[in-house]
């Protein structure tokens, strides 16, 4: 059976917070939102460092993981009962494979070769406050040995597409309004968003919350995502994944590792196996999502990962793929929509030295959100001249 977050030594006791404001007009809660993103963007740049020919990519996840977990270890001591660490397990995907690859120990290596696209996508929580990013990059490219062509479009693309995405994001702004303009980002530079792809609102301990903004929605996806207005005091993560390909993607092979547990379901679990892998999950990861790459017991993990999943206490995060000789960009960022302007919390910017396109956004409207300022200037006010003082004069 699935146990409740209060029951977790390592959560936060919901009852200790029954009166507590976590909505962003709660200065506390932005703060923990600000911690954890300097934490992601901090590993986001150290597992980029790191990506070079020659590279496992496991290593490149443990990298990600370790370094979370190291950097949220030592803050916030005092607060024995908060929860703190992975949001998002550090996935490395690569060319056409769209996201959610993070192999399991026993797997056979995946070694990084020169010109490969990367995508890495990581994600830190504090006490339930989410922020995620996901960055793409080229093995081996630099200023002295540039990226152009269709690749250098995509990424361009793609990065171009988040900047839009998140300066749509003001209050007011309809969720299908953002969609649309992904879309015509996309057209620009000559790539396709791949189809129905998420980006979310967040909540306290809620990856995926009840707002959504889907990019090209699939026949099947069409009416399910629900309009809705954007507004103050709300937390999105936008992610754009873009493809030089059709956007279509099929699962393959691949085993999935990453993991989400369902607290909508209750299930007395058979196997001794099972019951032991979701007390751990319950204990090490709470609400957010996890890889079986960081379960002690691998073997035990695949075991018990079955019956879990089977019996929908586990949802899945399977890795999914674009036609092979594609490829595929990934960029996302953390956003605080706040009364004063947006709050770009994760993310980190492209060299534009190193991706080189020829193609850019002409689109004038597209170009007018684009140089928007996150947080417009306030106005000021001119003084009206006293009328009584004029007279006396």
């Amino acid at each position: 059976m699935v146990r409740k977050d209060s029951e977790c030594s390592s959560c936060s006791s919901d009852s200790d917070h029954d009166h507590e404001d976590f909505t962003l007009a709660n200065d506390l809660v932005v703060t923990k939102y600000q911690v954890a993103a300097e934490i992601t963007n901090a590993v986001l740049k150290e597992v980029i460092s790191n990506v070079k020919e020659g590279a496992v990519v496991g290593d490149l996840c443990d990298l990600g993981d370790k370094s979370i977990l190291a950097r949220t270890e030592k803050i916030y001591k005092k607060e024995k009962n908060l929860l703190k660490g992975i949001a998002m397990p550090t996935c490395i995907s690569i060319d056409n494979t769209v996201c959610h690859y993070t192999p399991l120990r026993s797997d056979a290596p995946v070694v990084l070769k020169d010109g490969q696209v990367v995508k890495i996508d990581l994600g830190t929580h504090i006490d339930g406050f989410i922020a995620t990013a996901a960055h793409t990059v080229v093995v081996g490219a630099s200023k002295e040995k540039k990226v152009t062509g269709k690749v250098a479009d995509l990424i361009r693309g793609a990065y171009d597409a988040l900047e839009v995405a998140i300066r749509t994001l003001r209050p007011d702004t309809v969720n299908y309004d953002v969609t649309k303009n992904i879309g015509k980002v996309s057209a620009e530079y000559g790539v396709t968003p791949v189809e129905s792809m998420l980006s979310h609102q967040l909540e306290r301990n809620v990856l995926e919350g009840e707002k959504q903004i889907i990019q090209n929605p699939g026949e099947k996806q069409k009416g399910d995502i629900e309009k809705c207005t954007i507004e103050k005091h709300e937390a999105y993560v936008i992610d754009i994944i873009l493809s030089t390909g059709k956007g279509q993607t099929k699962e393959m092979n691949t085993r999935t590792t990453v993991y989400r547990k369902n607290d909508q379901v209750n299930y007395q679990l058979k196997m001794k196996a099972s019951r032991t892998l979701l007390h751990d999950i319950n204990k090490q990861f709470g609400p957010m999502l996890f890889s079986l790459r960081n379960i002690e017991d691998e073997v035990k993990a695949k075991m018990g990962v079955v019956e879990c999943e089977k019996n929908h206490l586990l949802i899945p995060y399977p890795v999914i793929y674009e036609k092979e000789g594609e490829f595929v960009a990934q960029f996302k960022s953390t956003v605080l929509v706040m009364p004063n302007g947006l709050l770009k919390i994760t993310g980190l910017p492209i060299d534009t030295d190193v991706y080189q396109s020829d193609l850019s956004i002409k689109d004038a409207d597209l170009q007018k959100v684009l140089t928007s300022a996150l947080k417009p200037k306030k106005k000021k006010e001119v003084k009206k001249s006293d009328p009584v003082a004029t007279k006396k004069g």
